[in-house]
């Protein structure tokens, strides 16, 4: 397929903007795309899912107004200022070093701070039987809260078989 714009060049990036609910395609060459001020994917200049994910990381706590000291890595002196611009932690212990960031940043990205997906029916046992049990506490604290004492007690029996066939 030719560039749309100059008709002389091959097309080598795609464009799809949707404006106001209407769908526009664009074939043009990267000299041209240039000259229009698109932004190029793999470039300097252009988008990369690395600098969605930065922009995401480099966000301060609410209500944090006065400059705080870089966070640190106990273990392997990451920062998490470098954390931000790699991409990557050092070690397994940035995760815990920089939950209170994390945290805020998972929830925003994903919704949830909590793995809700599905579980692999051959090893995924003990998880099902863990969720269960969250969903039968909860469950219980509503009948409690209903002064539904005697289903309360049964719940809260079967949350303990359910704990004693896990091993907690």
């Amino acid at each position: 397929m030719q560039c749309q714009e100059c008709g002389k060049r091959p097309a080598t990036l795609h464009f799809t903007k949707i404006v106001n609910g209407e769908k526009t395609e664009l074939h043009i060459c990267e000299s041209c795309a240039r000259e229009r001020g698109e932004l190029i994917p793999g470039t300097t200049s252009g988008f990369s899912i690395h600098n969605l994910l930065s922009g995401l990381l480099d966000f301060e706590p609410a209500g944090s107004g006065a400059k705080q000291p870089a966070l640190r890595c106990d273990m392997c002196g990451m920062t998490y200022s470098q954390f931000s611009k790699m991409g990557r932690f050092g070690c397994s212990h940035c995760y815990k070093q920089f939950a209170d960031r994390l945290d805020p940043l998972l929830k925003r990205v994903h919704g949830n701070t909590v793995h809700v997906g599905k579980v692999p029916r051959r090893a995924g046992g003990r998880v099902r039987t863990k969720r269960e049990i969250d969903k039968l506490k909860k469950e219980m604290q509503s009948r409690i809260e209903r002064e539904d004492f005697e289903a309360a007690a049964k719940i809260r029996d079967r949350i303990r078989d359910l704990e004693k066939e896990i091993g907690m």
